[in-house]
């Protein structure tokens, strides 16, 4: 039980809508208002206005031949993408091993938060003398390939608000002179499919990054591979290329994301 400090900061509407969810969800069951309201304690008035916002919001959903309710595809979109977020890293966690080991390279899984990418996991090469990134590192979106690639599933309107300015926080030599520059390079990257940044943010580092796609087909995350060299030779470069390919598809098909072939 909350203390009375913190009880006093509840939004009541919101406690009263979580509430009725709540108890919908014990019962596993279509329910009349009058079922529904019996399981809560709320004036009856107020219980209606909750259902009633419940169902406009999706989370409930009414049977207009038996006037009876059922939880709605909202809270079941919730759930999924709750438990999806929580398994990117689990779920590639085998995969990115498996992708070290066949490389022969440091490998990693990142997020987008923002402006910066967030390392959530990652598994170094035997024998890597690279300073290595840490779980839970942030590096800027715009000067890293990872970003880059994390950044192809935003529109141009949400670009823009996530980079309100025409000049870019933090440039450094080789990354993108702007926010137009950026906004074409991530353009190019989405069309491509991945990117292969040699020495892009770090001399003498190169990086070979694919989407992770979730059950929307949207960007969920990133996996690369960091290679210790300025320039990938070409006699490895489409083995690399082709051994993170794989990866990134095994990882979003446990994310639920349809199969490349299938999308158009």
């Amino acid at each position: 039980m909350a203390d009375d400090k913190t009880c006093k900061y509840l939004i009541p509407g919101l406690d009263r809508g979580l509430q009725l969810l709540l108890a919908f969800g014990e019962q596993h069951k279509e329910m009349t208002f009058a079922e529904l309201h019996r399981l809560v304690d709320m004036p009856k008035a107020t219980a209606y206005r909750v259902v009633q916002t419940l169902e406009y919001m999706g989370f409930l959903q009414r049977n207009p031949r038996t006037n009876t309710f059922t939880m709605g595809i909202k809270v079941l979109r919730l759930g999924f993408e709750y438990i999806a977020s929580l398994d990117v890293a689990q779920a590639g966690q085998s995969v990115i091993e498996k992708l070290r080991d066949s490389s022969q390279c440091s490998s990693h899984l990142a997020i987008r938060d923002g402006q910066d990418v967030i390392y959530i996991a990652r598994v170094s090469a035997a024998g890597s003398q690279i300073n290595q990134v840490s779980v839970g590192t942030r590096l800027p979106v715009h000067r890293t390939s990872l970003g880059r690639m994390l950044l192809t599933s935003t529109s141009r309107e949400e670009f823009d608000r996530l980079f309100p300015h025409d000049t870019l926080p933090d440039t450094a030599p080789g990354a993108p002179a702007n926010r137009e520059a950026l906004w074409q390079m991530v353009q190019q990257d989405k069309v491509r499919g991945y990117v292969i940044g040699e020495s892009f943010f770090r001399l003498g580092i190169s990086s070979i990054v694919y989407p992770i796609f979730n059950h929307e087909q949207q960007v969920e995350a990133v996996v690369s591979i960091m290679v210790p060299l300025d320039k990938i030779p070409k006699t490895d470069r489409e083995r690399l290329r082709m051994e993170v390919c794989n990866a990134a598809e095994k990882i979003s098909g446990f994310l639920g994301a349809p199969s490349q072939d299938n999308v158009g």
